[in-house]
């Protein structure tokens, strides 16, 4: 697994959903600003205490768990 220092896991913050350094601030979040065409400056002026390096490890984060061989699933057709 590749190392991700910038990405927390605490059952008390979030309920271990993965965050940004401990903060309250999860991934998922940080990935549908991305998502939905913010930028870097954007995200970090409406959030000051997420840094640049928080949202390109994000971004990482979530290219590796695609990375993952989950093994393919069928669909059930109705």
């Amino acid at each position: 697994m590749q190392a991700f220092s910038r990405i927390t896991f605490d059952p008390d913050v979030m309920g271990g959903r993965p965050c940004v350094r401990g903060l309250p601030i999860t991934v998922k979040l940080l990935l549908t600003m991305v998502a939905d065409g913010m930028s870097v400056q954007e995200i970090t002026e409406l959030y000051p205490c997420v840094e640049p390096h928080d949202i390109g490890q994000a971004l990482r984060y979530a290219q590796w768990l695609t990375e993952e061989n989950v093994g393919h699933v069928e669909l059930a057709r109705a």
